[in-house]
């Protein structure tokens, strides 16, 4: 893969996991803490394990 596909790749990632942990968070905490906070808390986590997988993911991708 070229450089400017692993970086778009990422970013991808990076969004995807903004999104879900969102998304995540109000699934799960949305009733007992609020859904804006839920949320954005979500969406603050998410990426702690988002960026990790897919970069993980891109690192084997390149080497195959």
């Amino acid at each position: 893969m070229m450089t400017l596909e692993l970086f778009i790749a990422l970013a991808a990632g990076i969004i995807a996991s903004i999104v879900g942990g969102a998304i995540g968070g109000m699934l799960v905490g949305g009733k007992d803490i609020g859904y804006d906070l839920a949320s954005m808390i979500g969406g603050f986590f998410g990426p702690v394990a988002g960026i990790a997988g897919v970069t993980i993911g891109l690192v084997i991708v390149a080497f195959i």
